[in-house]
């Protein structure tokens, strides 16, 4: 076996096994039998993993299953990107006949016998990175086409010895997390303890909670492909099946027909990231912005949106009177310090129909005229009429609703989503009505637009445009379209991008996502929006510029009963440290609502908070579908601690280990006088403990000495 240096990374290339090594793990790829190992320093390791594909027509057939396994001239090459730095790229060939089978066929002819495509492995190795990416690209025999709905660059699976192990103290606990495909249906993240089986949307972690010790698996590309990742395990501390596979369709990801099948003479997989952390939060942080750096947040230079979105307040009862009020009473809460780089905006949610295109037109005047910015929503994927044969707005009577819905392969209309039917987001019609509203949203004035339902243009289904196979590739073609009609240069003038119902991925087409589903004002939305804060606060600046907590409302929403004080101020506090988008939800011609809104936001310490933009990170996971109850932030020296008591019968004590936060134990602490709204904290040696009433919720700082 020959060795060399290169790029920072040691590669010993042999004809057995190919060996590679950076100072944090070594990946071992087996010549022989088609398989590759990875184990880290820390004691994690992945073994015995291959990769595999099922053709349309055909079973599965994994690396191991290929006759020949070899590193051609050039497999190695030296790459320096955005992903992790300096490193080499390693290619590792799958052939379905040794050279020389087969006299007189060509050598591409020899490869394609028995039907097999050329499996081509990629593996990117980074000189001082703890995770690789792998990918695989599939070429047809002779020259052609190949089509599959199945491709995986990890596939890993050993009930004997298991396929995963992260190298844990006995009696330390095992979990694997399930982050949605979307946010849909109030859907949940959920940390499920081993043994026991998931399947997980573009990312998972394989963790301690004790430890935070932790795998990190992920899709960085989603130009094609929607990734699952199920993990199995029959036995404690480790587990037993690892898989990460292009083609995911079923429940959760709103599908009901199997993800479109890819065709073409060569077809390549999603590239997975899989590195090993011993903090897995540090991990789902590097996998944001490894995502980030193949595709970057939509950039957003300006301040974080303040204001008011029409929702949770009034629904289906919007008129212009409402509005124009609100905008009123928001300009008083300007006066007091309420707005970001002296921006406020005044948002329509759903119904902003029923007003006169006159209406629309001057309530973007007086919502200037006090300063402010208004906004629109729109549902670009989404048909909620009853006739599909209605005429399609902004095509001069070319289209009806009938041609552009999403159908499957057999020609009928897919089933509806959420009350609402899906639009092919290729198809002509749709792109001149995206014209047709946009430009009217951009002529009438508005600055910001809420884009909701965004998961019924990521539908499987037979697409107008026949380059387009898959649902994600119709959703990227549609979102693009959208960003390049609302483009500042364009324009010319910024316009906020809003993503309410959505998947995560792919991302850049949004300046800002909502990282649950709706979330009003009660504990239980508290409680379920820190759910997806939890597990999801990675996303903001990596994937999007903000997170969206959805509307923060101070005393009640339309639909429920008013909050206590305690229960409200939970819920702004939640908002606060999501990272933040915050937009107030209440309907403020009621006087317990303007009285808390004028309040509560005239604390321009928790106003300063919200202003950074920044999310904070959960000192502990959950348990299964719950959320963390200690979230902070840490500037050198100063922690901002929230911590929420999600009993709504008795007082809680929380105590919060000081090495949990990253301190040593015996530091001394100060709690800064200037109480975001004080409360009763006490430090020890070991620990702070804080107490808290029902339904309460506090913010606190402190400095470490």
């Amino acid at each position: 076996m020959s060795g060399v240096q290169r790029m920072g990374v040691k590669v010993e290339v042999g004809e057995r096994a190919i060996r590679v090594e950076n100072a944090l793990f070594t990946l071992e790829l087996d010549l022989v039998g088609g398989s590759y190992s990875v184990t880290w320093r820390d004691g994690a390791e992945l073994v015995g993993a291959q990769s595999a594909y099922r053709l349309t027509d055909g079973a599965t057939v994994t690396t191991a299953d290929y006759a020949e396994h070899r590193a051609d001239a050039g497999a190695v090459l030296d790459v320096e990107d955005a992903i992790g730095g300096r490193g080499v790229r390693i290619t590792v060939v799958h052939v379905a006949a040794k050279d020389g089978e087969g006299e007189g066929e060509s050598e591409g002819e020899s490869e394609g016998r028995g039907g097999k495509p050329v499996c081509r492995q990629q593996f990117t190795v980074y000189e001082s990175q703890p995770f690789l990416t792998v990918g695989v690209e599939l070429e047809g025999a002779d020259g052609g086409d190949i089509e599959t709905n199945y491709v995986a660059p990890v596939l890993a699976g050993d009930p004997v010895g298991g396929a995963a192990r992260l190298g844990l103290p006995e009696g330390h606990e095992l979990r694997g997390l399930l982050v949605p495909f979307d946010n849909d249906k109030w859907v949940r993240y959920e940390s499920v303890p081993m043994p026991g089986a998931l399947e997980s949307y573009e990312a998972t972690t394989i963790y301690d909670p004790q430890s935070r010790k932790g795998l990190v698996l992920g899709s960085i590309t989603h130009d094609t492909w929607k990734t699952g990742l199920k993990l199995s395990s029959a036995v404690a501390g480790r587990m037993d099946a690892v898989e990460a596979y292009g083609g995911a369709a079923g429940e959760l990801t709103r599908d009901t027909i199997p993800h479109g099948a890819v065709k073409g003479k060569t077809v390549s997989s999603p590239v997975i990231f899989l590195g090993s952390y011993e903090d897995y939060r540090d991990g789902l942080e590097a996998f944001g912005r490894a995502n980030a750096a193949v595709k970057p947040a939509l950039p957003w230079e300006h301040g974080m949106p303040f204001g008011w979105n029409s929702w949770s307040a009034v629904a289906d009862k919007l008129d212009y009177d409402v509005y124009v009020q609100t905008s009123d009473f928001l300009r008083s809460l300007k006066d007091g310090g309420f707005e970001n780089d002296g921006v406020v905006y005044v948002n329509f949610d759903s119904f902003w129909t029923s007003l006169s295109e006159n209406q629309l037109r001057q309530a973007v005047k007086h919502v200037n005229g006090n300063g402010q910015k208004a906004g629109i929503y729109w549902t670009p994927f989404a048909f909620w009429g009853q006739d599909p044969n209605v005429e399609v707005e902004g095509t001069d009577g070319r289209y009806t609703y009938a041609d552009l819905l999403l159908r499957d392969w057999e020609g009928n209309v897919l089933p509806d989503l959420d009350g609402g039917l899906a639009i092919d987001p290729t198809h002509p019609g749709n792109l001149m009505r995206t014209d047709y509203h946009l430009n009217r949203f951009v002529e009438w004035g508005y600055e910001y637009v809420k884009l909701d339902f965004l998961g019924h243009g990521a539908l499987e289904g037979k697409h107008y445009d026949p380059s387009v196979h898959t649902g994600i590739q119709a959703y990227n073609l549609g979102m693009d379209y959208i960003c390049r009609t609302l483009a500042p240069e364009r324009i010319g003038r910024p316009f906020h991008i809003n993503l309410s119902i959505a998947p995560i991925f792919p991302h850049g087409y949004g300046h800002s996502r909502r990282i649950s589903c709706d979330a009003f004002g009660t504990l239980a939305d508290t409680e379920y929006m820190l759910n997806s804060l939890t597990y999801g606060w990675w996303m903001n600046n990596t994937l999007y510029r903000f997170n969206d907590p959805d509307h923060t409302v101070l005393y009640k929403s339309f639909n429920q009963d008013a909050t206590s004080c305690h229960e409200g101020r939970s819920r702004l506090n939640a908002s606060i440290i999501a990272g933040t988008v915050l937009l107030l939800g209440d309907d403020f011609r009621q006087e317990e609502a303007r009285t808390r809104a004028s309040e509560w936001l005239a604390n321009e310490k928790l106003l300063s908070l919200a202003r950074l933009g920044r999310t904070f990170v959960p000192v502990e996971s959950g348990t299964g579908s719950g959320a963390s109850n200690v979230f902070m932030l840490r500037e050198g020296e100063r922690i901002v601690l929230a911590v929420f008591n999600f009993d709504n019968t008795a007082p809680a004590q929380v105590r919060i280990p000081l090495e949990r936060l990253g301190v040593e134990v015996g530091t001394s602490i100060v709690f800064l006088e200037t109480d975001f709204w004080g409360g009763d904290f006490h430090d020890g040696k070991e620990e702070i403990l804080v107490s808290i009433e029902v339904l309460e919720s506090t913010l606190f700082e402190l400095i470490i000495l």
